[in-house]
C-alpha cells in the first residue's frame, strides 16, 4: 500500500497498519493514514489476494480519526500506529493506538465487534506500583500489543496482559529534566514491558483493560542491531515453543526522539515468551530476521525503517505487514525454519 496521490488524509504517508478480519472473513487492514502536518488516521483497507498472496488493497475509509481532545495537540495530532487483536474470550477485537495529545504520546484503547465500528475505550491509566518508586503515566509510551487469550500473572492468577514501551527521558516536555528510571531498573534505554488486568475484572466491565497493574519489565536491548531500543511489533503469536513476539530493534543515533526525523535503523527480530509466565524471554534472536534492503525501505520519511506491526494466516501461510520508511506498507512471509 502507497499514498493514493489526491487523498489529503495520506499526502504524508501510509504505515504501520494492525489488521484482522471483519465478520464475513475478509482480510482488512488498518493503516495509519497521515495527512499534512503530521495528523494521522486510522483507515480501513482490504486486502486483495493472488492465489492466496496479499497484494495490494482496496481503500474502504477511515473508522479512527483525532476526535477527542486529548487526542490532539498544538503541535502534532493523531490516532497513531495502531495494533488489534482478536480477544475470543471477549468477542472483541482491542485496538491499542498511540493519541498523539498536548503531553505527547500516550496510549489509548479501543474496541470492536466487526473491525469497522469502534468504541473507544480511553486513554490507559497505569496503577500506581509502590516497588517501581515512580508513576508510569508520566511518561511516554508506545508499542502496546494485547496477547489474544489470557495468561498467567505474577501470582498464577490468570490475566489479560498487554505488552507496552515506556520512554523515561521526560526532557521532551521540561528541558532539562532528563531521565527518570524506575527503582530497580539501571539502563535508560526503552525496553518491552508487561503489565496486567483481572480477567473477571474485564468481563464485568470492559473498561477495565485501561486500567492495568503488576508492571514488569521483560527486556531490553541486548545486541548491535537494538542497541537504542526495542519494542513490540505484532500482538504475540501462540506457536509450539511459547509465545512468538517479533520486534523491532533500533540503532544508529537519535538526538530528539520525538523529532520526525532520524539517523536510525529499524529492523526485526523475535523473542519466545514462556506460556507460563510471559515476562520470561525464553529465547530471542542475535541477529535480525528483517532489515531495510528495498528501495521503498530505505528511502521515505523515516529512511532504513522496517517496522512490523501485524501477522495474519492466509491458506496456512503466515504473513507479516509492516510499515516501509514510514511512507509505505509491505509484506513478508514468516517461515519456520527447517
Amino acid at each position: 500500500m502507497s499514498p493514493l496521490p489526491g487523498e489529503a488524509n495520506e499526502v504524508e504517508g501510509v504505515l504501520n497498519p494492525a489488521s484482522g478480519r471483519t465478520p464475513d472473513g475478509k482480510l482488512h487492514l488498518l493503516p495509519r493514514l497521515v495527512a499534512e502536518g503530521n495528523v494521522s488516521r486510522v483507515g480501513f483497507a482490504e486486502v486483495t489476494l493472488d492465489n492466496g498472496v496479499p497484494t495490494g488493497v482496496e481503500r474502504r475509509g477511515v473508522v479512527l480519526e483525532p476526535d477527542e481532545g486529548w487526542e490532539r495537540g498544538k503541535n502534532n495530532a493523531g490516532v497513531e500506529d495502531p495494533r488489534t487483536t482478536w480477544i475470543e474470550a471477549l468477542g472483541r477485537h482491542v485496538m491499542s493506538y498511540v493519541a498523539y495529545g498536548p503531553l505527547g504520546p500516550k496510549p489509548a484503547l479501543a474496541v470492536s465487534e466487526d473491525l469497522v465500528n469502534w468504541e473507544r475505550l480511553g486513554p490507559i491509566q497505569f496503577e500506581y506500583q509502590p516497588d517501581l518508586d515512580t508513576d508510569l503515566n508520566l511518561f511516554p509510551n508506545k508499542d502496546v500489543v494485547h496477547f489474544p487469550e489470557p495468561v498467567p500473572g505474577p501470582d498464577g492468577e490468570l490475566y489479560f496482559a498487554m505488552l507496552h514501551r515506556p520512554m523515561w527521558d521526560l526532557g521532551w516536555f521540561r528541558p532539562g529534566e532528563g531521565v527518570h528510571l524506575p527503582a530497580g531498573v539501571t539502563d535508560e534505554r526503552p525496553g518491552i514491558w508487561i503489565s496486567y488486568v483481572p480477567v473477571d475484572e474485564v468481563k464485568q466491565d470492559i473498561r477495565a483493560l485501561t486500567r492495568p497493574r503488576h508492571h514488569r519489565l521483560v527486556a531490553l536491548s541486548e545486541h548491535p542491531w537494538e542497541d537504542l531500543k526495542i519494542g513490540a511489533g505484532p500482538a504475540p503469536i501462540r506457536v509450539e515453543e511459547g509465545w512468538l513476539l517479533i520486534h523491532h530493534g533500533v540503532s544508529g543515533h537519535i538526538e530528539d526522539p520525538f523529532a520526525q526525523v532520524q539517523t536510525v535503523n529499524y529492523a526485526a527480530g523475535a523473542m519466545i515468551l514462556d506460556p507460563a509466565d510471559p515476562a520470561r524471554v525464553l529465547a530471542r534472536t542475535a541477529e535480525p530476521l528483517m532489515a531495510p534492503e528495498t528501495e521503498e525501505e530505505r528511502s521515505g520519511t523515516v529512511p532504513n525503517v522496517v517496522f512490523p506491526t501485524a501477522i495474519e494466516e492466509v491458506d496456512g501461510v503466515r504473513y507479516v505487514f509492516y510499515g516501509m520508511a514510514d511512507a509505505h506498507i509491505g509484506v513478508a512471509r514468516l517461515d519456520r525454519a527447517e
